[in-house]
């Protein structure tokens, strides 16, 4: 009996993490992605908590939105307070007091967003602190270490995110991705409680994924993998063309991630590609600037055509923000820059995109998607995109 009991036990703690597909519509699918902290409907979009928060939201709000994951920034956890320290205090989940899934990406980004600070060769990266100068060094281990500390059920292999359009650049950052997958498979060898995805590189040259896809899923076979380098500099219509032949090269039994990724427009033109997984700061960043989200596209909530408008920012909305304050109000606030407006607008954009992308995975178990996406496009590209109405 204690034998038996045993093996059940390893063969829990082994699927903790498993992708579940329920259902397809054409490229599309609708799946749960099952973590030691809960199960992830897919497709999902993922709020960005950069230092353990997402900006001026409470974790209570996002319980109440139904977000399923949210995302935590390594490099920056590591400058400010410190891995140990949060893995000291009981780990994200505790810290943060999120008892949902986390996924913590591996500083790979701030690779290519903060270059003019960093210095990488093979070995990996060698940077200067944005917050006081300090000298720092991130390698494939040491990411993997930070990450481990912080606890999160979805880690990032540590990867070279390169301007997508330079060949020459992409190519030597497709070999670096894949000889650091390597070494962080080797120091992160088991998935029990930290589920370890690859990332492909490439760039937008089809031979370069080709070959970025083929070494990961090949020789690693990692419990899930991200689509990583776009939407960093290419245009839409090269980004869809990527995930044109990238997302087939793929398994198809595992998640998919396209990372940083947030605009209606591309999770629809993503999800109907076979994308399950997005995160972005797209709804936060835009609402510190005054600027909802709607189906009808962005609306600058500063304008003075709202200064007396007592509807909500979205007529049919069932968030906090559009089920008590009119337009007035929230003008109002950003116009005396009241935190509240900063807070109210998060909320709706948070509340939108969670809205539009289980509409979309509602419509994939329906069978319907194209009717869906081609409805939404149709409505938020009838203006020029990001225009104000």
């Amino acid at each position: 009996m204690i034998y038996y009991h045993a093996i059940f036990t390893r063969l829990r703690k082994h699927m903790a993490f498993h992708y579940e597909i329920l259902a397809t519509d054409g490229r599309a699918r609708a799946g749960i992605l099952h973590t030691p902290h809960g199960p992830i409907p897919t497709p999902v979009f993922a709020p960005v908590g950069t230092v353990a928060t997402v900006k001026a939201v409470m974790p209570r709000d996002l319980h109440e939105m139904n977000a399923s994951l949210v995302l935590a920034n390594t490099y920056h956890l590591h400058l400010r307070p410190g891995s140990e320290l949060v893995r000291d205090l009981g780990g994200l989940h505790q810290f943060m007091a999120w008892p949902g899934p986390i996924l913590t990406d591996s500083g790979g980004f701030q690779v290519f967003s903060l270059a003019e600070i960093n210095k990488i060769d093979d070995q990996g990266v060698t940077f200067r602190s944005h917050l006081d100068g300090s000298t720092h060094r991130f390698t494939p281990e040491r990411s993997m270490q930070i990450q481990e500390n912080l606890g999160a059920d979805i880690i990032m292999a540590f990867d070279q995110c390169p301007t997508p359009t330079d060949r020459a650049i992409v190519e030597t950052a497709v070999e670096r991705t894949s000889a650091w997958a390597v070494r962080c498979r080797a120091a992160h060898p088991a998935d029990e409680t930290q589920a370890l995805f690859g990332i492909v590189q490439g760039g937008i040259f089809e031979d370069l994924r080709q070959r970025s896809a083929t070494f990961l899923t090949q020789e690693l076979d990692f419990p899930g993998y991200a689509v990583g380098g776009l939407a960093v500099g290419e245009s839409k219509s090269e980004m869809y063309r990527t995930l044109d032949f990238s997302v087939p090269m793929l398994p198809t039994h595992k998640p998919r991630y396209l990372m940083g990724v947030g605009d209606p427009d591309d999770l629809c033109e993503a999800i109907s590609r076979g994308i399950d997984i997005f995160d972005c700061v797209i709804p936060t960043r835009l609402a510190r600037h005054g600027a909802a989200m709607t189906r009808h596209g962005r609306l600058n909530m500063r304008n003075l055509e709202h200064a007396t408008n007592t509807a909500p920012v979205e007529a049919g909305c069932t968030c906090y923000c559009c089920q008590k304050f009119s337009r007035a109000y929230i003008r109002h606030l950003l116009k005396a820059d009241e935190i509240l407006g900063a807070m109210l607008l998060s909320l709706h954009n948070i509340h939108f995109l969670i809205q539009h992308v289980q509409a979309m995975r509602a419509a994939i178990l329906a069978g319907n998607l194209n009717e869906y996406t081609q409805s939404f496009l149709s409505d938020y590209l009838s203006r020029s995109r990001g225009a104000e109405h």
